[in-house]
């Protein structure tokens, strides 16, 4: 039945043919290759592959929307989860439970070999199951994503408070891990616009909980990392949607002036409902404020999500020397600006992606899915990420900026980082801020290749950790953590987490800890 079809199972056949060709990655003396040739492999196998990955799923989820079989599947499912769990615990709780889904068809680049420890639970729960517009909610399966949700909120008039860019996040990870939005200065993280949670538990029971019934579970459940149940359903805020997002561009030329303006134009609050800042150098940056709207000026609407459009960090990067504008984006368009160039990652693996011939003849096929990348990457080519990339989201209070980005050129010296404000609301759970109010905090986002000659993955990255533990900030736990348990605990607080594995039944016999899901040795 076409509304049971998982992504792997329909390229399966095509990737397992493509796997062998990148075996011979593996082989010293290709090196050099991998590095600068990888495009030609991308280009002529992966490309068409996203393209058809895609399709399938854009008929699946107009099927299921045409015979509004979500919400009737939605029961059988999480019984299918329930039942799995059960025959778990009947079977004497032998080793700890995680999901079944592969490790290469999340968006982080890293491996869970986790997983080929314990006993994976199918969790096949991808869809749209209800909106309420009386209520202002739309409930959803975890795995349901950011594009499938714009899709379907959009044309109602709607969206989410906090929508993060890429097409292929989905609604469980930005829970169980973290979400962030241009907007979470006005409306926090992903987590906090979430209502409820459907979890099933270790005993195999389902619970729903918000912050007036299970509360305590509710505020645990984001950061969990799957350690406390799995998650099956969440509710979440939707709020009213215009048809543009006028975008103010500012230039700014200074390091005093980056963190002035950028501070300066989140402290306004919801008179800039989306702030966010790209930093192309150490006294070099485009601040950007965004409002919705219904009208635009017709000669200055830019739809800059068509394939044939420039990358959008590189359209930004242009008024540094042309200076501030404005101009209107369709609203879908800005949510996904980052998805076709992968923020900028996309130049390390097409670097030719940006020229136009290319744009106009082959934009329509990408980006590459992030999942087929890992899927498809030989062992020299995951020794090559992990030698010459950092990607990394470090969570650090707004005071803190001006240091932070000296820290980060001092340590990296890589250009573009991404700059997101977001309100840390003073609530319980693994994260909040060290006083008893709310406080801002930005991410900063480090993604590509450092330029610094002493770069090496594991020293820089724990002089990143410490430096950001020292202030009070976060690491964002998708990306490589080599902090130890004792550093873990002290940037995380876990009272109510650890309260949370005490109590629920079970819960420690199936889940580990969720260091032990993060932390680089089971993530390699």
């Amino acid at each position: 039945m076409i509304e049971g079809i998982e992504p792997k199972y329909i390229l399966l056949a095509a990737v397992s043919a493509i796997v062998s060709l990148c075996t011979w990655a593996k082989y010293r003396g290709f090196e050099y290759i991998i590095k600068n040739y990888r495009w030609v492999f991308v280009c002529l196998f992966l490309l068409p592959m996203s393209v058809l990955y895609d399709l399938v799923m854009y008929v699946r989820n107009w099927i299921i929307f045409k015979l509004n079989s979500a919400p009737r599947k939605h029961d059988s499912k999480v019984k299918h989860v329930q039942n799995q769990v059960k025959e778990w615990k009947q079977n004497g709780c032998k080793t700890k439970m995680c999901t079944a889904r592969p490790p290469w068809a999340t968006v982080s680049f890293r491996q869970a070999l986790y997983k080929k420890q314990m006993q994976n639970i199918e969790v096949n729960l991808i869809d749209i199951l209800d909106i309420n517009e009386a209520k202002q909610t739309i409930r959803v399966e975890p795995l349901a994503t950011m594009g499938q949700i714009t899709a379907f909120l959009n044309p109602l008039g709607w969206t989410l408070p906090v929508l993060p860019e890429l097409d292929d996040l989905t609604v469980g990870g930005l829970i169980m891990g973290v979400g962030i939005e241009t907007s979470s200065h006005n409306f926090g993280l992903f987590q906090h616009c979430c209502v409820a949670y459907e979890v099933v538990l270790a005993d195999g029971s389902v619970v729903t909980c918000s912050k007036e019934e299970n509360s305590d579970l509710f505020y645990a459940v984001p950061w969990s990392y799957g350690t406390l149940g799995f998650l099956v359903s969440a509710t979440i805020q939707i709020i009213p949607a215009k048809r543009y997002l006028k975008m103010e561009y500012i230039p700014v030329h200074s390091k005093k002036d980056i963190v002035e303006v950028f501070a300066n134009e989140t402290n306004k609050g919801k008179e800039n409902m989306f702030v966010e800042g790209l930093v192309y150098s150490e006294n070099s940056a485009v601040i950007m404020l965004g409002n919705m709207t219904d009208t635009a000026e017709p000669d200055k609407i830019n739809p800059i999500g068509y394939f044939w459009k420039p990358w959008f960090f590189k359209h930004v990067e242009d008024f540094l020397a042309s200076g501030s504008a404005v101009e209107y984006i369709p609203l879908r368009h800005y949510y996904h600006r980052h998805s076709r160039s992968i923020f900028w990652e996309i130049q390390d693996i097409i670097p030719f992606g940006n020229h136009p011939v290319f744009r106009y003849l082959f934009g329509w096929t990408v980006p590459p899915k992030i999942s087929l990348l890992k899927l498809t990457q030989g062992e020299a080519t995951k020794q090559l990420y992990e030698k010459y990339q950092i990607i990394q989201d470090m969570l650090v209070p707004m005071n803190d900026l001006g240091d932070a980005l000296k820290v980060f050129h001092n340590e990296i010296e890589m250009y573009p980082l991404w700059l997101c404000p977001f309100k840390l609301y003073n609530l319980p759970g693994m994260i909040h801020p060290q006083g008893a109010s709310d406080e801002m905090y930005v991410d900063i986002g480090a993604y590509g290749a450092p330029k610094t000659k002493q770069y090496e993955a594991k020293r820089t990255t724990r002089k990143l950790e410490a430096y950001v533990s020292k202030v009070n900030g976060f690491q964002m736990l998708y990306a490589d953590t080599y902090m130890t348990r004792e550093e873990f605990y002290d940037m995380f607080d876990h009272t109510l987490y650890n309260k949370m594995r005490d109590q629920l039944p079970f819960c420690k016999q199936a889940f580990p800890e969720v260091y032990d899901k993060i932390n680089k040795k089971v993530r390699t």
